[in-house]
């Protein structure tokens, strides 16, 4: 099963025809999943902490000021708690796994799923990210690896550009701000080159920085995605690009 690296959007994903496309047809070109891991930039909890595994347990709507049709969204997949002992298994000794049995789907797991599968009939699990050190998450993504051969369909949620203080146009198609633009284009070819270590030292090498991350947890997700790679410095395939609201939304898919 490949692993995936998207740019989730916020709760308005669902309204823009083109990354509804987008995310639909390459859900479609996609193996059928066993279950679904998702890490997500909006859980950041250490150590490793695995959410819900029952099914029905509600969504978390964390986000504000949006209409309510957005927060009466559900999605009501099947818990995996086989997928979660299998996590904490492949835990290095002296590395606890913390559960958080009421912890539902965030919208950096849920949004992006309704669109992808919408029948909510695979079962998903989502787990924290324990730490924002580009490093330890590579390794996280080394020590999961193993449930790719199971047929587990496993996802990095972020978003390649999120200086949301510094957006001065709210409009979906407004244009990408040069700290926007500058790091995409930067992100796409360190990708396109496989150069892992770039990637890895971003707050130093990257333009657009720190406006383009002012905070790192949207991009932390990305190494979780590299570092489930079968051979981290072979490109991915970069599958969505381009801009929402100026941000971009880069999205990538590794082998």
């Amino acid at each position: 099963m490949p692993a995936l690296f998207l740019s989730h959007g916020a709760p308005p994903l669902v309204d823009s025809e083109l990354w509804v496309n987008q995310l639909r047809t390459w859900a479609a070109a996609l193996p059928r999943p066993t279950a679904i891991l998702v890490v997500s930039a909006h859980w950041e909890s250490a150590p490793l902490t695995i959410g819900s595994t029952t099914t029905g347990t509600p969504l978390v709507y964390d986000f504000g000021g949006f209409p309510r049709r957005f927060y009466e969204v559900t999605y009501g997949a099947p818990g995996a708690p086989d997928l979660a002992r299998r996590v904490a298994m492949l835990m290095p000794d002296g590395e606890p796994v913390v559960h958080q049995p009421q912890r539902g789907l965030d919208h950096g797991a849920y949004v992006p799923l309704t669109v992808m599968y919408p029948d909510a009939d695979i079962p998903v699990l989502q787990m924290s990210l324990p730490s924002l050190d580009p490093q330890r998450l590579l390794r996280l993504g080394e020590r999961l690896r193993p449930l790719r051969e199971e047929g587990v369909l496993i996802v990095g949620s972020g978003f390649t550009t999120h200086g949301l203080p510094f957006l001065r146009d709210p409009r979906p198609e407004a244009p990408a701000p040069g700290w926007s633009a500058e790091f995409d284009h930067w992100a796409s070819e360190q990708l396109a080159r496989g150069d892992v270590d770039a990637l890895l030292d971003f707050r130093r090498r990257a333009p657009g920085m720190p406006y383009a991350h002012p905070t790192t947890e949207h991009f932390a997700p990305l190494f979780v995605t590299l570092g489930l790679s079968r051979d981290p410095a072979q490109p991915p395939e970069q599958v969505v690009d381009g801009f929402w609201m100026g941000l971009a939304k880069r999205s990538i898919q590794v082998a």
